[in-house]
């Protein structure tokens, strides 16, 4: 425990401490972390309250209860060849030997030693059990250690699975001692060095710093032990590593570990909460481009859909064009002295004006109105399904992709959103009736014509309001007839009903392109924009969903970097007032 031992600036470093992990812990309680991780963090803060904790690590078979009987000089643990350790043993201080079960596969063994007033030795399962559980149990208490003794045979030194695990153990920031037990089964000392000399090469290599390396045969230090033997021969090679201990128990060096234990843990722990947070910003950042290229597509789509439907008038205007210029050449070549005459036959005049000049106008311009319409809805499905095509091939390219902890909010959210959003828009084109949508929009169009064009046209269709307008014009040039009985009377007004004619058919054939053309350019417009709307309603909860999570996540990174930052000063603060001169001898 630390009370009663700590200066006035340890402390206070120490009160910083349970500040800053008591803010990490609340992060840690809104965020989508693993619950092992809450778990490690909550459990590293209550050792601080705790004994000294060394916990001795290693596989099955290595010698770790061998060397806890060793250091304590009785055989309390099991030993053996096959996996004899199945539960955690935490072997404490007590007036009088004892044992008794706790929970959770834990049992605790009390001794009357010396050592054990200021910590608890901690016997664990073997990594490389077949019993999954016995590992986990080991790896829950690593976080709570203040010391790992990790123990390995020299017969195998640094297995593979044992690099594996120390990688394990450097993630929780721990101060590593190996141990290299069984040394008697090597040939002579140049042999024991050449062992100790490879497991600190590795060792460094996979820990990033140098660990403190001991050989020695716990088998044989027990048993000169209980034979009562000379201790000062060290046999088995037990004493350097109780004489390390004992300066690691040196109050400064063991206030140091157990500031700095709780300090490991957390900077695990927000190592692996910031990188769940880039992996998710990653995914939403995919998003929000998907999103964007959606909405360049969206723009092109307008773009091009302006210009081509631009063209399409100009095919509707050609009509119109070539339908006035037919009626200027007719009045060119009727209104003449030559034909005088035959201006008074009104029937005849009409049916030729209707024959030379209307012609198959108002069927071309019904042909090409149909023809636009046609274009319009099958554009319109087009772009539904290249927007489908797109958010589903955003659904498989990250189908695979662990994002965080499986079971989080943001992957159920995220995936149920992008299926809806996919279903939603199939359902959409299924049902997407081409022939019903070219219908009301033909109807529509026609309404938008005819309702500006001539209130007298009534329920005439499209072609029929282009012949209607036309042709009036001829009836009006009928007029020469009440204007004029003379022939000489005719030569004098005729220019100027020509001029006339011409310029009415001119008038009327403009207000009959305005009104085509506004009228039909009103329904695109409209056409257009209701699809576009529909599209982006459709992706509107993706897209707040991800505009939301990528605020969320910068905020959590934020968060994240700050704490962080605090908790690399704290661990300069616990250097600081934790410094001895002692301990460069460790």
């Amino acid at each position: 425990m630390l009370d009663g031992i700590l200066s006035s600036d340890q402390v206070a470093v120490l009160k910083e401490e349970r500040i800053l992990l008591a803010d990490i812990g609340s992060e840690l309680a809104v965020q989508e972390v693993p619950d092992d991780d809450r778990a490690a963090l909550t459990a590293s803060v209550e050792q601080l309250d705790d004994l000294f904790l060394v916990v001795v690590v290693g596989e099955f078979n290595a010698g770790k209860s061998s060397l806890l009987n060793a250091l304590v000089g009785e055989a309390v643990l099991a030993e053996g060849v096959t996996p004899t350790t199945s539960q955690i043993h935490l072997i404490r201080w007590g007036e009088t030997p004892s044992r008794k079960e706790l929970i959770d596969g834990i049992e605790e063994v009390h001794l009357p030693l010396p050592l054990l007033r200021e910590i608890t030795l901690v016997d664990t399962p073997g990594t490389n059990a077949l019993e999954r559980r016995h590992e986990a149990l080991t790896e829950e208490y690593v976080p709570r250690s203040d010391l790992v003794l990790f123990v390995t045979s020299s017969d195998r030194p640094l297995s593979e699975s044992e690099r594996q695990f120390l990688q394990r153990v450097k993630q929780w920031g721990k101060k590593v001692v190996v141990v290299v037990n069984k040394v008697d089964i090597l040939q002579d000392a140049d042999a024991v060095e050449e062992v100790l000399a490879y497991v600190r090469e590795h060792g460094e290599a996979i820990l990033g710093v140098a660990p403190h390396v001991f050989g020695l045969s716990a088998a044989l230090a027990l048993k000169v032990r209980r034979n009562g033997g000379d201790e000062a021969q060290d046999a088995g090679g037990l004493k350097a590593l109780e004489l390390y201990l004992r300066k690691v128990l040196d109050q400064n060096e063991r206030v140091r570990l157990k500031l700095e234990n709780p300090v490991g843990v957390a900077e695990n722990v927000i190592a692996r909460a910031e990188n769940s947070v880039d992996t998710r910003l990653d995914l939403i950042t995919d998003d929000i481009t998907t999103l964007a290229d959606i909405t360049r597509q969206l723009d092109v789509y307008s773009t091009d859909m302006q210009r081509e439907f631009g063209l399409r008038l100009s095919d509707i205007d050609t009509v119109l064009h070539g339908l006035e210029l037919r009626g200027i050449d007719f009045f060119d070549e009727r209104l003449r002295l030559s034909r005088l005459p035959s201006l008074f036959d009104k029937e005849m005049l009409q049916s030729e004006f209707e024959k030379v000049v209307v012609g198959s106008a108002p069927a071309e311009i019904e042909q090409k109105v149909e023809a636009l319409i046609d274009w319009l809805v099958a554009s319109d499905l087009n772009q539904w399904q290249a927007v489908v095509s797109h958010v589903n091939r955003r659904q498989s390219v990250h189908a695979d992709r662990v994002v965080g902890e499986v079971g989080t909010r943001f992957d159920y959210d995220r995936a149920a959103l992008l299926e809806s959003l996919g279903r939603a828009s199939k359902e959409s084109l299924a049902s997407y009736d081409r022939a019903m949508e070219a219908r009301q929009m033909a109807e529509s169009v026609q309404k938008a014509v005819t309702g500006t064009a001539l209130a007298e046209a009534g329920a005439l269709g499209l072609g029929a309001t282009v012949a209607l307008m036309a042709s009036s014009t001829a009836v009006d040039v009928t007029g020469l007839a009440a204007a004029g009985l003379l022939a000489v009377v005719g030569l004098f007004i005729l220019p100027v009903r020509r001029r006339q004619a011409k310029a009415d058919l001119r008038e009327k054939i403009g207000a009959l392109r305005s009104s085509i053309m506004s009228g039909l350019t009103r329904q695109f417009d409209s056409e257009a924009a209701k699809s576009l709307a529909r599209i982006r309603e459709t992706i509107g909860p993706y897209d707040r969903f991800v505009r939301a999570e990528q605020t969320l996540l910068e905020g959590q990174k934020a968060r994240w970097a700050d704490l962080g930052g605090r908790l690399r000063e704290l661990k300069d603060r616990i250097a600081a007032v934790t410094t001895d001169s002692s301990e460069a001898e460790l």
